[in-house]
């Protein structure tokens, strides 16, 4: 929800999205999936949802270490 806020994001956008990772995580059948392949869902998602939302929470679930990895991200954005 942060890293959509104040973007042209719907909350029916938001919930589709939400909606969309849970039925990947059941569609798997494992007992427990890793934190980083949910992550990782939503990340895809988000991407395809929309950009600044996508970099935003790529920031902080990445840990971004110094500006220069943040741009490298940012050129694959822009490179796709």
């Amino acid at each position: 929800m942060r890293a959509c806020h104040k973007r042209p994001i719907s909350v029916n956008q938001i919930n589709k999205l939400i909606d969309e990772v849970e039925t990947e995580i059941f569609n798997r059948e494992e007992k427990e999936i890793p934190s980083e392949v949910i992550g990782e869902l939503v990340m895809n998602k988000l991407k395809d949802l929309e950009e600044v939302a996508y970099i935003r929470f790529a920031s902080v679930y990445r840990e971004f270490k110094d500006i220069n990895t943040f741009m490298d991200e940012l050129k694959n954005v822009l490179n796709k």
